[in-house]
């Protein structure tokens, strides 16, 4: 499949941004991979969807589960255009009602998968699976649509694990920087984060 018209949506719509940034961590980027403006964008929305639908198609799957928050869109998306049920995990357990973490239907010992839409270290994701596998749901596919590859994938492996992601950073910043969409001041940026990851 051809992701090029993608990933220039998501820069055009700005999912992607270059600048001066601090990240969730604490460390300093010039790059910030903001999905959550998906949302208002339907079309960009079944675009992430879809290609990530198309890295897990074929695994069994009897639940999906977007990685709260910025995944919880694009797991219904999926749930929707695919017939597929759904599960919610909250972030915070509910102190009142049934104090759940894992929302929806579902029985011991299906298969969930997760959704998410940018791996990074794979802590979010460690964290979803841990609580859907203590509610007692099987998880061994992952469908994620960038790898910024800084150890996600092989922390996840470690657990077992199988992360399908639709590209990586790297190719993120390979297509844009082979595109005309970039002002002069960006393709510097995009040269150099290239040049770290070389």
């Amino acid at each position: 499949m051809n992701y090029k018209p993608l990933i220039l949506s998501l820069y055009e719509i700005g999912a992607i941004k270059f600048g001066d940034f601090t990240l969730k961590s604490g460390n300093k980027s010039t790059i910030y991979l903001d999905l959550r403006q998906i949302i208002s964008y339907p079309e960009v929305l079944r675009a992430v969807a879809e290609t990530i639908w198309q890295q897990v198609n074929g695994y069994p799957v009897d639940v999906i589960c977007g990685v709260p928050y910025t995944a919880l869109p694009i797991a219904t998306c999926i749930a929707l255009k695919q017939d597929l049920p759904m599960v919610m995990r909250r972030k915070e357990p509910k102190d009142y009602g049934t104090k759940q973490r894992i929302e929806g239907a579902f029985k011991t010992g299906q298969h969930c998968l997760i959704i998410e839409d940018i791996i990074t270290t794979g802590s979010s994701i460690l964290e979803t699976a841990e609580d859907i596998e203590v509610a007692g749901l099987k998880i061994k596919h992952i469908g994620v649509l960038i790898n910024r590859e800084q150890g996600g994938v092989e922390n996840l492996q470690k657990h077992h694990y199988s992360v399908h992601a639709a590209f990586t950073l790297k190719e993120v910043l390979n297509t844009l920087l082979a595109s005309s969409v970039l002002p002069e001041s960006e393709r510097i940026i995009v040269s150099a984060l290239l040049h770290e990851n070389a």
